[in-house]
Parts: structure tokens; sequence; C-alpha cells
């Protein structure tokens, strides 16, 4: 039997540039993410399709098979949205442990996935977002979707642990969530102890990170019953400066 799930403390929308600055993280329903960013919701929901096609990671260190996965990587400039050439996915060890220091070539995401009016909509406004929290400039973005299953027994939504990823704003929305126990969030202050653990349930539902501020993780999924469970998600990254680089 699966343990109660705690809520997200969700921010009001009036108040969510200030809880970024004043606390470092802010938790939004997906009625408030699709009016914010100025998409329906039905469109939000029509992008999740893509999650049951996603390839296998094949860079897992740990050997697992738990974790499918598509990347992409745009530059937002003023009311620009550049896609760019397909580039491998990089991270110093210093933010990642486990699987920094390589670089690792996902596959790209789908040119009919980035292609919608809502997804343009979607980077737009987490770019605007990252303006408001460190100034406006442009930003190298970097999306990944992710789908973690429980096809091992157990799926690790983070391998790597609690960690910050190197960048100025992280974006985590929650997109489907099937027939699994486990997947908490947990976020911590990087310079303190105070932390706060949390389940996000809700398709579209989304978590907001400063990434200089706070430290993150996931814990790991479980099937309920027989069948395979998965947890799929949306992650974006927005860096001022460049995209992070092995030659930088």
């Amino acid at each position: 039997m699966a343990e109660p799930l705690l809520p997200p403390p969700l921010t009001p929308p009036t108040r969510l540039g200030a809880q970024l600055r004043e606390q470092g993280f802010a938790v939004l329903p997906a009625s408030d993410v699709a009016a914010l960013a100025g998409v329906a919701l039905d469109e939000l929901l029509a992008l999740g399709e893509d999650w049951a096609l996603l390839p296998p990671d094949l860079y897992l260190k740990d050997g697992g098979r738990y974790r499918r996965r598509r990347h992409a990587c745009f530059v937002v400039e003023d009311d620009r949205i550049t896609t760019t050439p397909h580039r491998a996915h990089w991270q110093p060890l210093a933010y990642n442990a486990l699987h920094g220091g390589m670089q690792r070539w996902f596959e790209p995401m789908l040119a009919s996935t980035i292609g919608q009016p809502a997804w343009l909509q979607l980077i737009g406004w987490l770019a605007q977002l990252a303006s408001g929290l460190r100034g406006a400039q442009p930003w190298f973005v970097e999306a990944h979707q992710f789908r973690i299953d429980t096809t091992d027994g157990i799926g690790r939504p983070t391998p790597e642990g609690a960690h910050r990823d190197g960048v100025d704003l992280v974006a985590v929305f929650l997109v489907s969530r099937e027939g699994i126990k486990g997947g908490e969030t947990r976020v911590f202050d990087a310079q303190g102890p105070q932390g706060q653990r949390f389940t996000l349930t809700e398709p579209w539902s989304l978590l907001l990170l400063d990434d200089v501020r706070v430290i993150h993780e996931s814990t790991p999924i479980q099937p309920l019953g027989a069948e395979v469970g998965h947890r799929d998600t949306l992650v974006v990254t927005l860096r001022a400066g460049g995209f992070q680089d092995e030659a930088a």
C-alpha cells in the first residue's frame, strides 16, 4: 500500500516572482501554468502524447534500463526563440558526479513537438521568468523529456542524488504519473538546513527552482501492482551567458 502523498505548497500567481526571490522555489498548479504561459490546458495535455515514444537513455552508469529521454536546445533573445543545431548535453562533475564530464548525445526532440505554438509559448514564458529573476538577457535553454519507469522494479528520477544543475532557472513539469509509488520531490536550501518535501501528481503542474539558491532531488519510484508504472516529466533549464560546454 502506498504511503499518503504530501501535497505541494502551491504559490499564488501574484506571488510567483517574489517567492522565487525569497525562498528559491515555487510550485504552480496546471491551470496557473496554462494561464501564465498563455496557452490552453488542453494544448499542454496534448504535448504529453510524445512521452510514450521516448527512446532509451543509453548513458546510465548504474546499468539501469529505467530511463527514456529526448533533448533539445534553444536560444531565447527578446521575443525570438531559435532552435539550435542538435548538440550533446554536458555537465561538469561538480554538478553531476555520476554522469558529468561526458558528452551525452540523446535523441533530439521531435520537430512536431518543438514546432507546436504551445511549446513556443511555454519556452517564451520561462525566459520571461528567468529575466525577472536575473535581468533581461539572452537565455540558453535545454529541454529534456524524461520517462522513468519500473522495468527494473525500481526507477530513479535523479540517480545522481540531490544536486544543482549549474544554470539559473530550472522548471520541472510533472507530465504523467501512472501506477507508481514514490517519486517524492525534495528541495533544500543550498546554504542551510531548511527543506521541503512533497509529491507532484497533477499533469502539467510545475516546480520552479532558482538553481543558485536550492538543490533538489526526486526519490525512486516502485510499481503499485504487477504492471510497469512510469513517471513522465519535462525538465527545462535556462542559463545566462551560454550553454554548459566542455570547452568553456
